[in-house]
């Protein structure tokens, strides 16, 4: 043991804290006297002196003493050579960084440490403006060795390991201020060449959903954006960027891994950059000591190499290589673009590791962090577009969240933080409300930032004039202000200059190239060698250095190893779309077939083989599974239209299009859509149409809406997908689907599914539904993007058979139905038996049952009775009587009540026939005696049964009657509207003649085509529900029951059946 660690030992720990206290009246008073020269901190001085420790022994005499021999030979040679006057300066200068370090130190070790940060906070943002931080940064780590190795050697362990452990503060500092810095600005869809723009000034807050699985989805991110738009307002489990490892309230355990989904463009990387910045502002999750942001794209480029967990990160973030374990911090990785890994994450076949400071490959690494068993304390946030979601098996993660990018009013926040003009704002919301295509676009916040470049160029040059209203007029103007600015910004040119040159045209011509065939590979992400094989000198940077600043990002890994990719999928779309138009007007090939073309002076036959051109690429994109094609299908035929080909008059050749190949090219898609095509292709072809501005099929459906006249009776298959279409793109709420509304039918439910899916709550009751439905509702209770929760199947009869179906959908995981309605459905134990099962499988999410009015029998309800004893499940109310056999009869017929009429409330002109069973409207008057219930002016009568449950009955009607249920308390005497039936809010009338149908209340009536008009009689049957509010009508034709229309509201009261006569009329139960 050396004589200074001999004397240091055993000393108590406040004396240590003494170590570098500086003596202020002694440093003042010695800061007047005048000193010549530099100042020399040696040893002697009462700086010096001060800010050492005062051991008070002979070591630190003989030291001093020794120094000063030393210093005062120094100082004579100072006099002789320029080398003394350096190594003075250099002895100051070391000096003071020795006494500021050693600072820093015991202000490290005092309980006030936090309160003295924000002052050398402020000292270490100057030095980070320094470009000399780096070295001084290095030096400081090497200082804090030294200074722990004397403190050991001094036996001072505890002290040593004190600064230690709080060294991590400095290093957290660091590493925030630097996060800061990297964060602080966002390149708006601009490269790093482009303006900056304050992340916290233009950031809008996300819609971060929780839910849903880590499976895979290789749909086109469009159809996928398409269908979450349609659930974007429902009241969902929603997440803030800074509550992303909280969960939801109940939750059971930690969340230490989340997986976050989202399309391209939708925000994921801005969205854990903003996490990362307020962590580094110290705005949010303060609780976390670091916060480490990976890219997968950066994490490729050390593919080859071999790192420790430690070394990784002392790799990317040098502001912590004073820590070599975090094993004792709370950390958080974030590793944004697992959709971009090139690296080999084998999560069945990788070796184990558990020590953070064992080196090997990075894919090893990554895979052992995101299985848990390096750093099990870690939270881990991982960020993926969908499709690649399933590389992380679910059983290591926690939650899985997805960003839906903006909802309508984020969408609104956007543009009016963009542009200050609240008018210019207004203007450009409203205008793209009236699109529904760039409505729904919106939702992807790079879009909206497209939309926002192109809007506020075409506000400035054209006053007044028409703005995009498709997708393809809008990246035809993105375009065009691209090229506009680079010609005027980065070449001198003038406003007025045509933007279309013969370097602009090499230009588009090379990134189509590299667009279309990336696309075709399904590449998003471009190397140096994709570039070349196009024609694009990656050296040539001058060349993109403008437009394709914006247009083209390029990305630079921790080697400066260059990565490309275009701002958005959809740009790099648009550009293949256009490039292969470009391919078959210079050259006549067909990029889509690969079949040559020639060009002849006929130019029929020049018509033909551009509609066979337009033909084959519809044909190319529904033979695509996942509809992969689908926008860019939209944008190449868009750019078929002579309207878009103009702005681009520069680029294309033959700039006119022609109205026929428009023409043909439409019917053949209409003819598609009449093929039996999933929902999703259809859908994509109807915005094709839209593309083509060719909204007949449409409008057509949405005057029939609108006008109440739909009848699906008729419906052709094309009209059929129109209204799926219709209701899909609707800006009304699609919460609540009613199949009445439209048919009550199989048929037109099959056909609706798509519908049925986005949907909250079904109402398929009484509708005719079979076996054949319930398989087809299987389907989208198992699909991951339903959003079914309540679902009514009563008075449809399904048989156990049915059930058994039904019940492959309700144990699926993806199941979240929480209300399902069974009454009347033909159901018996059997059928009980297969619910238990399915229930058993999923037991978290529903609450609600209804089987009344089947025959369970004791063992069907002993079985799904102790399902709700059970506190496991959630099934809280189970419905099931009235019950029995006598249930067990085929449709509504089984709630038969048999009709008396009450002679005191019949007109005087009705006459009464049949055993009272036949009623007439005739001239004459019947002379009954007086009543008070009588109805004195209208043809009307009341029956005397009081219904409160289910109740059918039927009649038959010769010539024009109201039939009806009411209140009791309708009054009878006068000729006043609220007299009659229908004409008043308590009661409800179907009109029913030969040539129409016609459903009243409140004085208010519609009308319904008849689809069969006879002279003869009508059959019309009643079923009213009382309790669950429903009155509906049916048309009875050989003994099927043709729904008229259906009633949905509240019965206070008890219903009372009666008629209302027009002359000559009669009406039969």
């Amino acid at each position: 043991m050396s004589q200074c660690e001999d004397r240091v030992a055993g000393a108590p720990l406040s004396k240590i804290l003494q170590f570098g206290d500086v003596d202020q009246s002694q440093t003042k008073a010695q800061s007047t006297e005048p000193r010549p020269g530099p100042i020399s901190l040696s040893a002697e001085s009462g700086r010096s002196r001060d800010s050492c420790i005062d051991f008070k022994d002979s070591y630190v005499k003989q030291v001093s003493k020794k120094s000063s021999k030393v210093r005062s030979g120094h100082c004579v040679q100072q006099h002789e050579t320029p080398l003394g006057a350096i190594f003075k300066l250099l002895e100051e200068n070391i000096m003071t960084f020795v006494k500021n370090e050693l600072k820093k130190m015991q202000k490290l070790l005092r309980s006030d440490y936090l309160e003295s940060m924000e002052s050398q906070k402020e000292d270490e943002e100057e030095e980070l403006n320094d470009e000399n931080e780096k070295q001084r940064r290095s030096s400081r780590d090497a200082f804090l060795k030294i200074t722990l190795n004397f403190l050991r050697r001094m036996n001072q362990e505890q002290l040593a390991d004190c600064l230690q452990s709080k060294s991590p503060l400095i290093c957290q500092h660091r590493l925030k201020s630097n996060l800061k810095k990297r964060f602080q600005f966002v390149f708006e869809g601009i490269a790093k060449a482009g303006n900056p723009t304050l992340l916290n000034q233009i950031y809008t807050e996300l819609y971060i959903t929780e839910g849903g699985t880590g499976e895979v989805n290789d749909e086109h991110e469009v159809r996928q954006l398409e269908r979450a738009s349609r659930k974007l307002d429902r009241a969902q489990t929603t997440i803030r960027h800074e509550d992303i490892f909280k969960g939801s309230a109940g939750r059971d355990r930690p969340i230490r891994t989340v997986v976050t989904k989202g399309v391209a463009g939708i925000g994921k990387t801005v969205l854990t950059q903003k996490f990362t910045l307020d962590w580094a502002e110290d705005k949010a999750n303060q609780d976390i000591q670091f916060t480490f942001p990976f890219t997968f794209r950066e994490l490729n480029m050390l593919k080859e190499e071999n790192f420790s967990l430690v070394e990784l990160v002392h790799h990317f973030f040098s502001e912590s290589k004073e820590i070599c374990r975090f094993e004792q911090f709370q950390v958080v990785f974030i590793l944004d673009g697992l959709d971009e890994c090139r690296l080999s994450l084998d999560f069945h076949n990788t070796k184990i590791l558990t020590d953070v400071t064992k080196s090997t490959s990075v894919d090893v690494l990554l895979t052992n962090l995101i299985r848990g068993n390096l750093l099990p304390s870690a939270h881990l946030w991982i960020t993926t577009r969908p499709a690649a979601a399933n590389q992380i098996p679910p059983g290591f993660v926690d939650m899985v969240t997805e960003v839906r990018g903006f909802n309508d009013p984020q969408k609104d926040e956007y543009f009016r933080k963009r542009f200050k003009d609240e008018q210019q704002a207004n203007r450009i919301i409203c205008h793209i409300k009236t699109s529904r295509s760039l409505h729904i676009m919106c939702h992807i916040p790079v879009f909206c930032w497209i939309t926002a470049t192109v809007l506020e160029a075409l506000l400035e040059t054209r006053k007044g004039g028409e703005l995009p209203k498709t997708l393809t007029e809008m990246y035809i103007h993105f375009l065009v202000v691209q090229f506009r600015m680079k010609n005027i910004k980065y070449d001198g040119g003038a406003e007025t200059d045509p933007h279309w040159s013969p370097e602009t045209r090499k230009i588009i011509g090379s990134l189509g190239k590299l667009a279309f065939e990336q696309l075709q590979k399904g590449n998003l992400i471009f190397y140096e060698s994709d570039l070349t094989e196009c024609g694009i000198d990656v050296r040539a940077a001058s060349v993109y250095s403008g437009v394709f600043t914006q247009v083209f990002k390029e990305e630079r890994g921790l080697y400066q190893d260059q990565v490309f990719c275009f701002i958005h999928l959809s740009v790099q779309e648009f550009l293949a779309a256009l490039y292969v138009h470009l391919t078959f007007i210079n050259s006549g090939v067909n990029l889509l077939s690969q079949q040559p073309t020639s060009h002849t002076s006929h130019t029929n036959q020049e018509e033909f083989a551009e509609t066979d051109l337009y033909q084959s690429a519809v044909d190319k994109a529904l033979l695509s599974p996942n509809g992969h094609l689908d926008l860019f299908l939209r944008f190449f035929l868009g750019l078929s239209l002579q309207s878009n080909r103009m702005f681009l008059r520069g680029v294309f050749r033959q700039p006119q299009g022609n109205a026929d190949t428009k023409g043909r090219t439409c019917t053949y898609i209409k003819m598609m859509i009449s093929e039996n095509l999933s929902a999703e292709k259809s859908i994509n072809l109807f915005h094709c149409l839209n593309e083509l501005k060719d909204r007949s099929l449409v409008e057509e459906i949405q005057q029939y809406l609108s006008s109440g006249r739909l009848s699906t009776d008729n419906l052709s298959s094309a009209q059929w997908s129109a209204l799926v279409f219709t209701l899909l793109t609707s800006e009304k709420d699609l919460d609540v689907f009613d199949l009445k509304m439209y048919a009550a039918s199989e048929e037109a439910l099959l056909k609706l599914l798509p519908v049925v899916e986005v949907s909250k709550k079904a109402l398929l009751s009484g509708c005719n539904l079979t076996e054949r439905s319930c398989e087809a509702l299987s389907s989208v209770l198992t699909s991951q993007s339903s959003s079914l929760r309540e679902l009514d199947l009563s008075n449809n009869d399904l048989h156990d058979s049915g059930l058994k179906l039904l019940s492959v959908g309700l144990q699926s995981l993806h199941c979240r139905l929480e209300s399902l309605w069974l009454s009347g459905c033909l159901i018996t134990h059997h059928g009980c038996t297969f619910l238990a099962t399915a229930l058993n499988n999923n037991r978290h999410h529903l609450s609600q049952l209804d089987l009344r009015y089947n025959y369970p029998g004791d063992s069907g309800v002993k079985l799904l009775s102790d399902l709700v004893e059970n506190p496991l499940w959630r099934l809280d109310t189970f419905r099931v009587e009235p019950g029995g056999v006598q249930w067990l009869r085929p449709g509504l017929r089984k709630y038969f009540c048999e009709l008396a009429i009450d002679l005191n409330t019949v007109n005087g002109q009705l006459q009464l026939s049949d055993n009272n069973r036949k009623v007439t409207h005739v001239e004459e008057d019947q002379s009954y005696p007086n009543h008070p219930e009588r109805f004195d002016h209208w043809p009307q009568l009341l029956c005397t049964n009081g219904l409160t449950g289910r109740c059918y009955w039927e009649v038959e009607v010769k010539g024009g009657a109201h039939i009806a249920v009411t209140y009791r308390g309708i009054k009878r005497k006068g000729n006043i509207p609220d007299r009659m039936l229908g004409g008043n809010a308590h009661s409800w009338t179907l009109y029913s003649c030969d040539k129409y149908y016609s459903p009243w209340n409140n004085n208010r009536g519609a009308m319904i085509p008849s689809s069969s008009s006879s002279s003869g009689s009508i059959r019309v049957a009643v079923y009213v529900d009382c309790p669950a509010g429903t009155l509906s009508f049916y048309r009875i034709t050989s003994d099927k029951l043709i729904h008229l229309h259906t009633f949905n509201t509240t019965f206070t009261e008890p219903l009372y059946p009666g008629f209302r006569l027009m002359f000559a009329t009669t009406v039969k139960l």
